[in-house]
């Protein structure tokens, strides 16, 4: 089951690669660009077929995909007769376009996991059932029974039970009318929450009422705009978490080679996200709806991450390219302000030691987290 676990994330992880690039092309071929090549993979070609100027194709090494666009720089050459499609020349709208498109897409695809993981599998949350009447309470001397269904407080029939909680505590003693179906058939009870002692020593209005716990899926309407914040609420995660990432390296460090216990709120790297998907798809503490749920989880997250990732304006993410496009427009407007021609664009083969020592630093990160997710593993203990 863990093995399935991986290959199905492994399996995740490519699709996200081909819906990354794909975003790439699409738009390219929207405006005109020449794509040459579309690959998952690198290295020695598997397979491949041609369609119009497109070649299709996978390629040995399953370390992510790439969509040549022909012409990035001026010092590109292309086939006769299609210089005027070549990348460089285009508008910088159309290049941010292009260039932003991949990360785009990542963030449709984790909303769109997202809304399959709130309408479709359901999430675990405290549902409107009775589970447990304490004595003496008030709930006790209504009436309220176990596997009483709560439907509606003063009228209110909303889903969300937080809300509904909320008026039990804002209810300072008066009486609610609770609507509840027992047995199939719908009835009201009056009751008047009491002021109660709680363990972490403070005090609340309660009914005295227990619920159970449980997965449910939200309706189509409240899905989407579900799945919209906790996308947003995903991807602020991940832009704190990249700006905390340098200063969690050290702590990776020792925690590759001195031994020291994985940070569970750490850096992980892929070898590491595959492997929580196997512990979460094996774990026999989780049903099939969580395991599922966790998966989707797993996925959008990495998604949205990704996404942002991709956006950082470094070389050669696409975010340093958009950063570039960015620049010569900055320049060309200056230039216009002085009343002079629109300055030729920045070469990006010019921010090529930049770019390498990016790079670097980029490829000794990943190999540090292979090791650690190897030798130093998370585990979510499931």
């Amino acid at each position: 089951m863990q093995l399935l676990g991986i290959l199905a994330f492994i399996f995740a992880l490519l699709f996200s690669v081909m819906v990354h690039e794909f975003g790439h092309y699409l738009t390219a071929r929207r405006f005109g660009m020449r794509v040459s090549e579309f690959f998952l993979g690198f290295g020695k070609r598997i397979w491949s077929y041609q369609r119009g100027e497109t070649e299709f194709g996978i390629k040995a090494i399953p370390a992510g995909g790439y969509c040549r666009i022909e012409g990035m720089t001026p010092d590109d050459d292309m086939p006769d007769g299609q210089s005027h499609r070549a990348f460089y020349l285009a508008s910088s709208a159309k290049k941010l376009i292009v260039l932003g498109a991949g990360s785009f897409l990542h963030f449709i695809l984790g909303y769109l996991l997202l809304l399959l993981l709130l309408a479709g599998v359901g999430v675990n949350q405290v549902l409107p059932v009775i589970d447990t009447v304490s004595a003496n309470s008030a709930a006790a001397a209504a009436g309220f029974q176990k596997g009483d269904e709560i439907i509606a407080i003063d009228g209110d029939r909303s889903t969300d039970w937080q809300d509904q909680l909320d008026k039990i505590r804002n209810s300072k003693g008066r009486d609610l009318t609770f609507t509840i179906k027992r047995d199939g058939i719908e009835q009201q009870i009056t009751a008047a929450p009491r002021m109660t002692d709680i363990d972490d020593g403070t005090s609340r209005y309660v009914l005295g009422i227990i619920n159970e716990f449980g997965t449910k899926r939200l309706d189509p309407a409240t899905s989407v705009t579900s799945a919209a914040k906790l996308t947003w609420s995903f991807t602020t995660a991940s832009a704190k978490a990249l700006i905390q990432l340098p200063t969690k390296i050290p702590a990776l460090w020792g925690q590759t080679f001195g031994g020291e216990k994985r940070d569970e709120n750490g850096l992980v790297g892929i070898v590491g996200v595959a492997r929580v998907s196997g512990q979460a798809a094996a774990s026999g503490e989780l049903t099939t709806s969580e395991r599922i749920g966790t998966f989707i989880l797993i996925v959008a997250s990495l998604n949205i991450f990704v996404g942002l990732f991709n956006l950082l304006p470094i070389l050669p993410l696409d975010g340093g390219h958009m950063a570039v496009a960015i620049a010569d427009e900055i320049r060309a407007f200056i230039a216009r302000l002085r009343g002079r021609a629109r300055p030729a664009g920045i070469d990006v083969k010019v921010l090529t030691p930049v770019t390498s020592v990016v790079f670097v630093i980029l490829a000794l990160l990943t190999v540090l987290l292979l090791i650690a997710d190897i030798f130093n593993p998370i585990s979510l203990n499931l």
